[in-house]
């Protein structure tokens, strides 16, 4: 189902890819993405266990900690850190792309050592790959998942609104390695329009039917380099409503995708249920605009909430000051 706004959160860092040279419609363009995976883990010594993020490999911890990006649980993973034999072949159909065209996206995921092999990827969260489409000043933002064929490439069809850029995150998990994101790249022919400027916050992200999402940042400040604690009430109508009632969306309430304006650095933040409400935990690295969307069904339709989250540099007082107010929390 598409979701599409006329105005995108702790982070993958990937590599770009650029494709597209101009050439006949009925052409298919194909480029080879590959990702290495990179890690802050070392290799553990006596046998102790490491303990990563299922989302994030590159963060490590012990057993019962959280990751600062996204909130989950980190998982037994011995194999974090461990660089990535997967490259991501990515295609479009036509190769040449134009606005309200529709395009058959292609991707396969091939091993670098063994390029003929199929490779297998794990279901999580009830797809085996979650692609964010996102346009150049992200005020376009699309949810799909490319479904696999007889031969493993996944695909999935596609309209870009405008001319421009687009990136791609293809979000999946080959079985037996680490959960990655690559990077993928469209250019779609035309003028590109005058790119949306942001201002101030917005945090309150209308969703229709009279469904709104508010957060609300512990302490009142979005500031990098501090694991930041924030507030999602659900609302319709102008009353609250009990997240507890909403129906799963791809096997949890909600999800939030978060999206960096200048280098288009990409989060899955999933978002945890308390007294009601959405919980959020996450970390920036770097200041500036950042595009985020939350997504949550009711009544068998997906509704996406955005917002604009303006961060500033944290300093040693705004640690001390976000401290005091996660434990006054409490």
């Amino acid at each position: 189902m598409k979701q599409v706004f006329k105005i995108s959160m702790a982070v993958f860092a990937v590599s770009a890819v650029t494709m597209f040279a101009a050439c006949n419609n009925s052409k298919t363009d194909t480029k080879t993405t590959t990702t290495d995976t990179t890690t802050t883990a070392t290799d553990h010594e006596g046998g102790d266990h490491i303990y990563a993020c299922p989302m994030h490999p590159e963060v490590v911890g012990k057993e019962g900690d959280e990751c600062p990006k996204c909130g989950m649980k980190l998982e037994h993973n011995d194999n974090a850190g461990a660089p990535s034999n997967v490259s991501m072949q990515f295609s479009t159909s036509p190769a040449l792309v134009n606005p309200n065209q529709e395009v058959t996206l292609s991707m396969t995921p091939k091993l670098k050592d063994q390029p003929n092999e199929q490779v297998a990827l794990d279901v999580e969260h009830t797809k085996k790959i979650h692609l964010i489409v996102v346009n150049e000043d992200l005020s376009w933002f699309n949810h799909i998942h490319p479904e696999i064929n007889a031969d493993g490439s996944y695909t999935v069809k596609e309209k870009f609104p405008t001319a421009g850029k687009y990136t791609l995150f293809a979000d999946y998990k080959p079985t037996g390695s680490n959960h990655t994101v690559d990077n993928l790249n469209v250019t779609v022919a035309g003028t590109t329009p005058v790119a949306k400027k942001y201002g101030a916050d917005k945090l309150t992200g209308d969703a229709g039917d009279g469904f709104s999402v508010v957060l609300t940042p512990e302490g009142g400040k979005l500031l990098t380099n501090i694991g930041m604690h924030i507030n999602g009430v659900v609302m319709q109508d102008g009353k609250e409503v009990d997240v507890t009632t909403l129906e799963d969306y791809l096997g949890a309430k909600a999800h939030m995708v978060v999206v960096s304006l200048d280098d288009k650095k990409y989060l899955h933040v999933h978002p945890g249920v308390e007294g009601g409400k959405f919980d959020l935990h996450t970390t920036f690295d770097k200041p500036g605009v950042y595009r985020g969307w939350i997504q949550f069904q009711s009544k068998g339709k997906v509704y996406t909430s955005d917002f604009v989250m303006n961060v500033a540099e944290g300093k040693a007082a705004d640690m001390k000051d976000m401290k005091k107010a996660e434990h006054d929390g409490h």
